[in-house]
């Protein structure tokens, strides 16, 4: 980090864009960078697409003025240096506004993993600047540690390797159908888990493709709740305790816990801070949360991630969305896997759909008209 964080410095010095790409150094060395920058008696702020702890505040708060340094008279961030974590998940709308924000003479530190699933909004700016070449670019893939790390390295490549896993830190559990999907992933989760490595079942996600179907969100939402949260669902189908995401947009996927209810709305405890979502919106933002699909799980990650692979699930597969999934996990992964040839065939060939955009050429004739002499 120590290393990195000079050539990052280095970089930040001498030019208005810097991006930075690689596992979970996408985040450790950009936090470093902001860190030494803060030692400097510079103004720093990290923002990132989800909650990502006390040194952070997420893009969207950033926007809106909820959290943050605040705006200048001239509407710009009172800010040295910006870094954006997580910014494959920036579609061009936050992207424009975050550039837009950045004053003359500050830097703009744009930091993710282009491996990852893409932006839920128009666009895939990160993707687009990479290509484009038009700014400085620090290249640091320092694959995660242990069996789950060396597994995800190999999708990243289009690999999907057995891996050795002596302490189990990695679990194909087969399936014949969505029904034993949806029982082996609520004893993995309530009971195996928890035992072999004393993770409790809250630090237990659990990860699926789609919403629908007899294994996607909904249904597995509706098993776990029965085991880990029975309840009425008095309140909209919730009841105190139960695991949500609020979704406030698109995109925007926040991990929360109902705390209870009221004239007012649902009230929700989300990492120690207390929302209120109004009665009319709690059906359209609001949904149980031990199971979540990848696009919502993007930017966070948990002690261990139980994915769910139905064999309905064989068409959603490809190569960002196993790396996604299974990137999640810290210490475990369990694959309850009834796809057969599907998921080697995914990872080996499924690649990201493209996406029509014109970013990468307008940086690159922006950058050619800036490098011609002045008449």
């Amino acid at each position: 980090p120590d290393r990195s964080s000079a050539e990052l410095i280095r970089a930040v010095a001498g030019h208005g864009l810097v991006t930075h790409t690689g596992g979970e150094a996408a985040r450790a060395e950009p936090l470093a960078l902001a860190a030494a920058a803060r030692e400097l008696g510079l103004r720093v702020c990290v923002a990132a697409h989800a909650p990502g702890g006390a040194d952070s505040v997420t893009v969207a708060e950033l926007l809106s003025g909820q959290e943050g340094p605040g705006r200048d008279a001239d509407g710009q961030f009172a800010l040295d240096l910006l870094v954006v974590l997580d910014a494959p998940q920036l579609d061009v709308e936050s992207a424009a506004a975050l550039v837009e924000g950045v004053a003359d003479g500050a830097r703009l530190v744009l930091s993710g993993d282009p491996a990852v699933l893409g932006s839920a909004g128009a666009g895939r700016v990160f993707a687009d600047v990479l290509a484009a070449r038009t700014c400085p670019q620090l290249v640091s893939r320092t694959p995660d540690p242990g069996p789950v790390g060396e597994l995800v390295s190999g999708v990243g490549i289009g690999e999907l390797n057995q891996v050795d896993a002596p302490g189990k830190e990695v679990v194909i559990v087969p399936v014949q159908d969505a029904g034993e999907a949806v029982h082996r992933a609520v004893q993995l989760v309530a009971e195996s888990v928890p035992r072999a490595f004393g993770i409790p079942a809250d630090s237990v996600q659990v990860i699926t493709p789609g919403h629908g179907g007899s294994a996607g969100t909904r249904a597995l939402n509706a098993a776990l709740k029965e085991r880990l949260n029975p309840g009425p669902g008095r309140f909209g189908g919730f009841d105190p305790g139960d695991r949500v995401v609020h979704v406030p947009s698109p995109g925007r996927a926040l991990p929360a816990r109902v705390v209870s209810a009221d004239a007012e709305g649902l009230h929700l405890d989300r990492a120690g801070v207390r929302i209120v979502v109004p009665k009319d919106l709690v059906e359209s933002q609001v949904r149980h949360g031990w199971a979540i699909t990848a696009h919502q799980a993007v930017g966070a990650r948990w002690p261990a991630v139980v994915v769910v692979l139905p064999g309905d699930a064989a068409q959603a597969l490809s190569r960002d969305w196993v790396y996604t999934a299974f990137g999640r996990a810290e210490r475990h992964l369990s694959v309850v896997h009834g796809v057969d040839q599907a998921l080697p065939r995914a990872v080996a060939e499924v690649l990201p759909k493209p996406r029509t955009t014109r970013l990468t050429g307008l940086l690159k004739t922006l950058a050619a008209a800036g490098e011609q002499p002045e008449p």
